[in-house]
This record gives structure tokens, C-alpha cells and sequence, in this order.
């Protein structure tokens, strides 16, 4: 059986321009990057945003494997298949995850974005920008402190951490500023994955230069000795920082195996952050097309939620339906069975997992409100009675099914699920969202609905420093931000080996932090890494490049 990677490099991609065109991009909004890629200026194509917005999440993730950007890819090709107007609007991968363990971002077998190696490693660059322009905010941090600290910055308040796109756990938490006077003041500091970074969310949610610019003046890097916050504004930082930005903002245009345009653009994590790809991409992607697909990260409670509540709340946008990605496999994961037999046929391991795929399904139908539909990702070793088993559960649970086998056969194995889709959206009228709470409640209430409708807790633990915490940002005036609750994506508790659908427990919030660019306050429950480490065998080890230039092992 062929790797991605073969698969990828055996496809015909065409010219970008032509994908340009098809997508009735107009010639002076793009800027290619050689044959395959190109950015696209947003502030030249015409129109309004007119497409039925598709959102595609999944299950709570398991080693077994779900396959949600498969499952995306393959959605958007099926539609073209049966002549609809479609395109994608999709994450850009981290290179922590690519030379890790968790792989890339651009789909799998032949329902993938080309061309896969670019795309998987520096791309256009988006990412290593977003870097330069942390760093250079954490270079002023410290340059203004070293010329004299005009602003009165108490160096044991500094909060700015620098980044980098690599996993290196050696730089989760280091000392700085060693050496002498000339070399700095030490102090105590640290780096954090770029896609954990808050410029990476506010990239992502800045609707154009102007709004990121303003965002980024809002970030908060430190607090003085009198306690009041300094900003990046302040430091007269955001302009450069723009400027590092401002190519970076234009979304990049690829396409997948089967020649549908996607925009791929931004990357956060959807833990600390909202894990969804750009405002600038989904909207300029609804302005060319007539259906968009698009995905969050994680599961429905991480990734949708996040979606719905953060990105959607801020940027207007609604989805007209939701697609759920389930595989056998991973439900039988969540039912306990181990790695070793999930190959083997067991409808009882599936039916104690269901309970977590059902909660997915009326979170999207009770809570969001919005028709949901479970996608089938089909693997090899999956049995009839396993599928037939998942098909009632999902038909009892009033949710529509149908299998996705775009790994296999591309957009030709997923058309009967494309055909489902449209059919269910094209139905849809214009509505009110829904989301899981309002604004004008306090951001304890905020925490503890999305805590109670979404995770199934009981209730939830604040210590005494977290409540302080929010009783400051309420008045500092942020009581009416949205909260990003940062927890595993395992489970839907705190707690990654509460497999299945746990309820009645407590959450505990041990921490939040102020992303005061980005709009959102983060909640911690439980220990979340912002700089990931290498697995014990980084894939890293298995990536090479020929004589000839050919890469290989990347997946």
C-alpha cells in the first residue's frame, strides 16, 4: 500500500493558475509562489461572502485515528465530483507536529492538498513570519528594560514568551539575559511553539491590516512595578510587527488531488487558542464559491466550540451545518479496547464507545442548534456489523450517516456524503446563533457553562488566585470576552484517560491568563504544554531527501 507521501508525489497537480481561475480568482489578486502555490490579495476580489459554510469536527481524538482533515478534503472533492462549486478553507501545519508524532495538516491517501512537502515544511513562510514578529516583540521587551525602563517594567512581570515552530522541550523554561550587563538583565523566561503563540491567534482572527495592527497594539507583555499592564502598543511595537506580517496575512491558494481550490492559512492551537484557520481565508474563500468546507481542531468540544463561540462570535460568521467525523476504530478506542485489537472485529468495545460520538451529536443539534451529520471515515479493517452497529446508533440519535472513503478513492468514495451535505445545507435559512453563552454574563458563568453544557461536568473548582484573577480582569474590562478553556483533547474532562462520554465529575481551573490581542481569556484545566517535546522516535528520523531532491518518510 503506497504511503501519502507517494501518493502525493505520483498525483498531476496543475498550474496554479489554473486553480486560480477556477476559483474565478482574478490575476492581479495573486502572487504566485512557484507552479503550485500562490497568496491571494482578499482586498481585490469582488463580491460578497455568498457560500453555505460547512463545518467539519470529530469525536475526542485517540491514538486509533479519526481523520477529520481526510474527511474535509475528501468532502469538498466529493462535491466537485457531482458539480458543485466548492472549495476549502484549512489549517497550515506546525512543524512540531510534522517532525513529532501527530503527522502533518493536508489530508491523507488521495484526499490530500498539494503540493504535500511544501505545504508540510516552510510553505510560503506564513508561520515563520508570525515567529519574527513574537520574537521581535520579546527583543523590545527586554531592550527597553536595558535602556533605562522608561515604562517602569518589573522584569519578574514579564509574560512575553519568545517562540519557535520546532518541539524542544530543552526551552519550556530557561534564564535569559546570562552574562554581564551588555548581555541583558536575567531573569527567568521561556519559548512556547509558535502555533501557541498569541500573535498566531490574533493573525488568525484579524478581519484585515488595520484591525491586526490594533490587535496586536493591545497585546500585553508585562506589568510595571505598580502594577498596571504594558502593552505592545506601548512599546511602539505593533507597527514593525505588522509590517513582518503583512505579506503573511494574504491567504495561500492550493489545491487538492482532484483540483478543487483550498485556502490554507494560519495554525493555532486549539487548546490555548481557537484552532481554526483564518477569518481572512473562510470569508475570502465564501466570496469565490458556493460551498466552503472548513474544520476545527481536535474534537467538538475543543475545536467547535472554539469555532463557534470565539471565531464565529467575533467575525459574524455561522455554519449552515456540522459534520462529525467518527471511525470505528477510535469508538472502540474510547470503548477500552486496546491499541493491539483494534484491527479485530468487536462490537462490544464499539457500543461502550458510542456514549462519546452521541454527545457530539447533541451538542451540535441542542446546544449550537445547527443539523449535524456523522461522517463515517472508513477503514480497511472495519466489518459490517461494526458499520451497521454505528449506523443505527446514529439513526436512533437522529443525526444522518454516511461513509466517507476519500482515502482510498478521493472525491469518488465521498460523493454520496457531498451529495448528503449539500442537500442538508442548501435547506438551511439564515439564523440566529446559538452559542453556549452570552456576553453580558461574568466570565465565571462563561467557564462554567461551557464546563457544564459541553464537558458534562457537575460543577466547577476555581482556587482562590483564579477567582481574584477574573474579579481583576472584569475590572480591567474584560468581563466581556469570550473564554478558551485549555484542556486535553483526550476527553472531555480534564483528565485524558476519562474516556467515552464522562459526566458528573468537577472540573478544576488551576489558572487564566489575558490574550487581550486575540479578544479571549484562557482558562486552564489540567497541565497543558504550550512548547510540545519529541516522542521517544520523532518522525524527524525518518524524513530524508535523495540525490535527486526527493524527500521521503514524510508520512
Amino acid at each position: 500500500m503506497p504511503t501519502d507521501i507517494e501518493i502525493a508525489q505520483a498525483a498531476t497537480p496543475q498550474r496554479i493558475e489554473a486553480i486560480a481561475a477556477k476559483a474565478n480568482i482574478p490575476e492581479d489578486a495573486l502572487s504566485p509562489y512557484g507552479r503550485y502555490i500562490a497568496k491571494v490579495d482578499p482586498a481585490l476580489i469582488p463580491g460578497g461572502e455568498r457560500a453555505k459554510l460547512i463545518l467539519v469536527t470529530a469525536i475526542n481524538p485517540t491514538p486509533a485515528g479519526e481523520g477529520k482533515t481526510t474527511v474535509s478534503v475528501g468532502l469538498a472533492d466529493g462535491m466537485t465530483k457531482i458539480g458543485k462549486k466548492a472549495m476549502l478553507a484549512l489549517r497550515e501545519p506546525s512543524l512540531g507536529p510534522v517532525f513529532g508524532m501527530k503527522g502533518g495538516a493536508t489530508g491523507g491517501g488521495y484526499a490530500q492538498v498539494l503540493p504535500m512537502e511544501n505545504i508540510n515544511l516552510h510553505f510560503t513562510g506564513d508561520l515563520h513570519a508570525i515567529t519574527a514578529a513574537n520574537n521581535l516583540l520579546a527583543a523590545m521587551v527586554d531592550n527597553h528594560i536595558q535602556q533605562g525602563n522608561k515604562l517602569g517594567i518589573d522584569p519578574r512581570q514579564v509574560t512575553w514568551r519568545r517562540c519557535l515552530d520546532v518541539n524542544d522541550r530543552q526551552l519550556r523554561q530557561i534564564v535569559s539575559g546570562l552574562g554581564g550587563r551588555l548581555n541583558g538583565m536575567p531573569r527567568e523566561d521561556g519559548f512556547d511553539i509558535t502555533a501557541a503563540s498569541e500573535v498566531m491567534a490574533v493573525f488568525c482572527l484579524a478581519s484585515d491590516l488595520k484591525d491586526l495592527k490594533a490587535r496586536l497594539a493591545r497585546l500585553q507583555v508585562a506589568r510595571t512595578f505598580a502594577g498596571t499592564p504594558v502593552t505592545a502598543g506601548d512599546l511602539h511595537a505593533e507597527g514593525a510587527m505588522t509590517a513582518l506580517l503583512r505579506d503573511a496575512l494574504q491567504p495561500n491558494l492550493v489545491q487538492t488531488i482532484d483540483g478543487t481550490p483550498c485556502l490554507m492559512h494560519g495554525g493555532p492551537f486549539a487548546n490555548i487558542a481557537h484552532g481554526c484557520n483564518s477569518v481572512i481565508a473562510t470569508k475570502t474563500a465564501m466570496r469565490l464559491a458556493d460551498y466552503v468546507v472548513t474544520e476545527a481542531g481536535f474534537g467538538a468540544d475543543l475545536g467547535a466550540e472554539k469555532f463557534l463561540d470565539i471565531k464565529c462570535r467575533m467575525s459574524g460568521l455561522w455554519p449552515d451545518a456540522v459534520v462529525v467525523v467518527a471511525t470505528v476504530r477510535a469508538l472502540k478506542s474510547h470503548g477500552g479496547c486496546p491499541k493491539a485489537d483494534l484491527g479485530a472485529e468487536s462490537v462490544d468495545y464499539l457500543e461502550k464507545g458510542l456514549p462519546n460520538l452521541i454527545r457530539h451529536i447533541e451538542h451540535v443539534r441542542d446546544v449550537w442548534q445547527r443539523p449535524v451529520i456523522v461522517a463515517m471515515n472508513r477503514f480497511i479493517t472495519d466489518t459490517e456489523a461494526e458499520m451497521a452497529v454505528l449506523r443505527a446508533a446514529c439513526e436512533k440519535a437522529g443525526a444522518p450517516v454516511e461513509l466517507c472513503d476519500g482515502w482510498a478513492k478521493g472525491g469518488d468514495g465521498v460523493k454520496e456524503l457531498a451529495q448528503l451535505v449539500c442537500e442538508t445545507v442548501d435547506k438551511q435559512p439564515k439564523v440566529t446563533p446559538s452559542f453556549t453563552y452570552p456576553d453580558d454574563v461574568s466570565l465565571k458563568e462563561k467557564i462554567e457553562a461551557v464546563a457544564t453544557r459541553i464537558y458534562g461536568a457537575k460543577d466547577v473548582s476555581f482556587n482562590a488566585s483564579v477567582l481574584k484573577q477574573l474579579a481583576k480582569l472584569e475590572e480591567e474590562g474584560w468581563g466581556h470576552c469570550p473564554v478558551c478553556i485549555a484542556k486535553t483533547q483526550y476527553s472531555f474532562s480534564d483528565d485524558p484517560k476519562k474516556l467515552g462520554a464522562p459526566s458528573g465529575y468537577t472540573l478544576t481551573i488551576r489558572q487564566v491568563r489575558l490574550s487581550a490581542g486575540a479578544g479571549f481569556v484562557v482558562a486552564f484545566a489540567g497541565d497543558i504544554i504550550a512548547m510540545p517535546g519529541l516522542p521517544k522516535i520523532p518522525a524527524a528520523e525518518g524524513i530524508d531527501v535523495d540525490d535527486e531532491g526527493k524527500i521521503t518518510g514524510l508520512f
